[in-house]
């Protein structure tokens, strides 16, 4: 059943959810009272979401034919069953638990109640059979006894002789109106025997207590009436779920049930608006400021790099041993595992790149396939009749192609690049080797030099070099900080909340204009503007300005310690300085590597969207609809034109060469072939012509050959009378008399008259093939094929 209405879909969400909460009841074991519990408060939970359902949404739902399984009565009997099932289980405990029986008669008595309260509605619905109907009903006869018996039985300890009798005949009586019940084979067989065994205990009780009664106590037997009803002990309630109940309190970013499922859902154009702004903020960020800053950082690192440093001062500082920045740069290589990261990503770039490029070739190859396809059919046809225009003429075909040496471009320039990075990694894996290896390993690479005594002037050069070296240093960390701040903030950017009221203020201005992307673009500038623009101006202005003032402090200090050390000597240190250099080095070239490596990856992500879905999905849309047309003008072409065909008058004086022995009815047609609307009105045109022939009654047929229209003639001629009999089209009288010489014009209130082939209606052949030298034979009041058809 299908049904476009909400309420109907909420209805059998949670009558499904009522179900399911039954079959947690119904499979919970009930072998202790905590498992009962268990199940009475699943029944209840069942009941509560079929009232929910019955109070708050069925009265809302607006459906010509609800179907019968949601009707009030329907509901009102399962809500009903679920609260007896559910008391059912918190008897069977009181039971297990081995209450008082006065108390065990309370609950069966409520018990009883149910059962029949879902009885009765059941009856009033149309979905629920008769047998469901016979078992609540024996359900509620046989804890109406199971009530009484309890009861007799605390009338008993009470010593109330004749009311326990009383009520022990109630008992045996609502047994036997439930044993009714399960005459026609309805009711299971275990509810059957707790009736039986139950019925066999209460006889048994009654035999005794009557005799008991009649022979020692003598009290009276009051009648049913008089008997006090028994209190009803209840244990089953409509519980609905909070969370069907008050489902909106469960909904939010924080909530148990998280946002609603279609909260963030907005228009289509907001969607576009939003992916522009995410790509537009992306690129700015990436472009305009995060590799602004890594460009001046690596000029920077070149620009030290140049001075010596920081080989020269670690060489000087530390004669001995591993420089505290070196070994810190070596464990951080060895922890990252360096060289197998930078060929995974070498590997990972080269099979992004070889999907990249097998997805273009399969767009590109539709492409060639295409052109091909068409340049065969322009050579079939001639390029007179082939009329469309060529696959890179056409304006979809030509940006495609277009599109095409766009993208070729883009592997040839990423090619190179990727190039350039191994090459880069080439030069400096040795080095990396001796990073990440072990220290010993790094201690033979590093020379080590002697210690000696250094000036005053010396010292002082060292102190001002180290003071302005570590400010670059300073200055590197704070814009790493920076960088990642910068991304952060990016990846909280959420413009969607302020798109919607934008978009929301643009539907009131403009009530009749739909929203387009386009229609963002001033916000979208305001926003960037608002969020980046001083961080824009900051690298444009005052990283630069920064950096420059800091690597000329470095300059003027390296100056001043060269000409020291040049006072006094550096034999010994000079290869220490070099080989300190290279390690450093290295590990920045590391550095630059991977991030070269991350910027490749990323394009090449990029660069699969735009070759799939951006490229040869398209191509392959637009390779389709060029076939069909293809196809289409194919078919129309291969048609055979009107001027083609042979519209002469056919001889009439031999017969086709199919023609048989066998004779056809005139009102039979013979089989006629597949034919093009060029034949038909070709067919036409000589029926009507073999009519005027016919009609001037020419004796000597006209020379040419036979037309091969004339042998799918559906009307076919007279056997052996060589006649070419037509089917007669209708004419104008006027023309008809003309052709005839002015005779009569045959009309309906003239009839058909049957007669000789050789009449009047001849043609000067009538008697060639059949009885030849014979006159035809004219029949008694039948109509004979042989005679043709005279008017008049």
């Amino acid at each position: 059943m299908v049904r476009n209405n909400l309420k109907y879909e909420l209805i059998n969400i949670l009558y499904n959810l009522a179900a399911l909460y039954s079959q947690l009841a119904v499979n919970t074991p009930r072998s202790t009272p905590e498992n009962l519990k268990v199940a009475a408060h699943n029944f209840n939970l069942a009941a509560g979401v079929l009232s929910h359902i019955q109070k708050s949404i069925l009265p809302e739902l607006r459906m010509p034919d609800p179907p019968d399984d949601m009707d009030d009565s329907t509901l009102e009997a399962l809500v009903q069953l679920f609260l007896a099932q559910s008391q059912e289980c918190m008897w069977q405990s009181s039971v297990l638990r081995d209450l008082k029986d006065l108390s065990i008669a309370k609950l069966a008595a409520r018990v009883s109640d149910l059962y029949n309260s879902a009885a009765e509605a059941a009856m009033r619905s149309e979905a629920i059979s008769s047998a469901w109907i016979h078992h609540m009903t024996a359900k509620h006869h046989h804890f109406a006894a199971a009530a009484q018996y309890r009861a007799a039985r605390d009338c008993l300890e009470k010593r109330k002789y004749g009311e326990e009798v009383a009520r022990l005949q109630d008992s045996v009586a609502c047994l036997a109106e439930g044993l009714k019940e399960t005459r026609g084979g309805y009711i299971n067989k275990m509810i059957v025997d707790d009736l039986n065994a139950l019925k066999r205990k209460a006889e048994d009780d009654l035999k005794r207590a009557e005799k008991d009664n009649d022979m020692i106590f003598l009290n009276p037997v009051p009648p049913k009436s008089d008997l006090k009803i028994l209190d009803r002990f209840n244990m089953a309630e409509v519980k609905v779920p909070p969370q069907v109940a008050n489902p909106f309190d469960f909904l939010g970013e924080h909530a148990e049930f998280g946002p609603a499922l279609f909260s963030r859902l907005v228009p289509f154009s907001v969607h576009v608006a939003t992916s522009i702004y995410e790509e537009r903020r992306d690129r700015m960020v990436n472009q305009n400021i995060i590799q602004q800053l890594e460009s001046l950082t690596e000029k920077m690192h070149m620009t030290v790099s140049s001075f010596g440093l920081p080989g020269s001062l670690q060489a000087l500082e530390k004669p001995l041993g591993l420089p505290p920045s070196l070994v810190q740069h070596a464990e951080e290589l060895r922890q990252g595992d360096a060289i197998g990261r930078v060929h995974r990503s070498l590997a990972d770039i080269d099979k992004l790149r070889a999907a990249d490029l097998a997805i273009f070739e399969e767009g590109k190859s539709a492409l060639s396939t295409e052109q091909e396809e068409d340049e065969r059919l322009r050579r079939k046809y001639g390029t007179e009749r082939w009329t469309r225009p060529a696959g890179q003429n056409d304006p979809q075909g030509a940006k495609l192609w277009g599109h095409a040496n766009e993208i070729e471009g883009y592997f040839q320039s990423s090619l190179s690049s990727d190039g350039i990075v191994k090459e880069k990694f080439a030069s400096t894996e040795d080095l990396l080797r001796v990073l990440c290896g072990p220290d010993r390993g790094l201690m033979e690479f590093v020379p080590s030099s002697t210690q000696r005594e250094t000036s005053e002037e010396l010292k002082a050069s060292v102190n001002r070099l180290r003071s302005a070296y570590n400010d670059v240093q300073r200055l590197e960390s704070k814009r790493r900080r920076k960088v990642e701040s910068i991304r952060e903030s990016a990846r909280r950017d959420d413009i969607k909340p302020d798109i919607l009221k934008e978009a929301a203020r643009l539907e009131r201005t403009y009530p009749n204009t739909a929203i387009v992307p386009a229609h963002f673009e001033d916000f979208f500038e305001k926003r960037l503007d608002r969020l980046y623009e001083a961080e824009l101006e900051a690298v444009d202005t005052e990283a630069a300005q920064e950096q420059d003032k800091l690597l000329a402090a470095v300059e003027r200090a390296n100056r001043e310690f060269e000409a020291q050390r040049r006072k006094v000597g550096d034999r010994g240190l000079r290869e220490r300085e070099q080989a300190l250099q290279k390690l450093d080095s290295a590990y920045f070239k590391y550095k630059e590597v991977v991030s070269n490596l991350e910027v490749g990856r990323k394009f090449y992500n990029d660069l699969n969207r735009i070759v799939g879905a951006g490229f040869r999905d398209v191509v392959k849309g637009w390779v389709a609809q060029r076939r069909m047309e293809a196809r289409a003008l194919e078919e129309e072409l291969s048609m055979p034109p009107l001027s083609n065909l042979n519209l002469s008058p056919e001889g009439t004086g031999t017969p086709p060469a199919a023609y048989g022995a066998n004779t056809h009815s005139y009102f039979q047609p013979e089989p006629v072939a597949a034919q093009s609307p060029f034949q038909r009105q070709a067919q036409a045109q000589q029926q009507q012509h073999n009519h005027h022939h016919h009609q001037h009654q020419q004796p000597t047929p006209l020379a040419g050959a036979v037309n091969p229209a004339a042998s799918i003639q559906s009307w076919a001629a007279a056997a052996g009378a060589g006649d070419t009999v037509q089917q007669p089209q209708p004419m104008n009288p006027a023309v008809v008399g003309a052709a005839t010489g002015g005779g009569t014009v045959w009309s309906p209130a003239m009839g058909i008259r049957f007669g000789s082939g050789g009449g009047s209606g001849g043609d000067g052949h009538g008697q060639t093939q059949h009885g030849r030298g014979q006159p035809p034979t004219r029949g008694q009041g039948t109509w004979n094929p042989n005679g043709g058809i005279k008017f008049g």
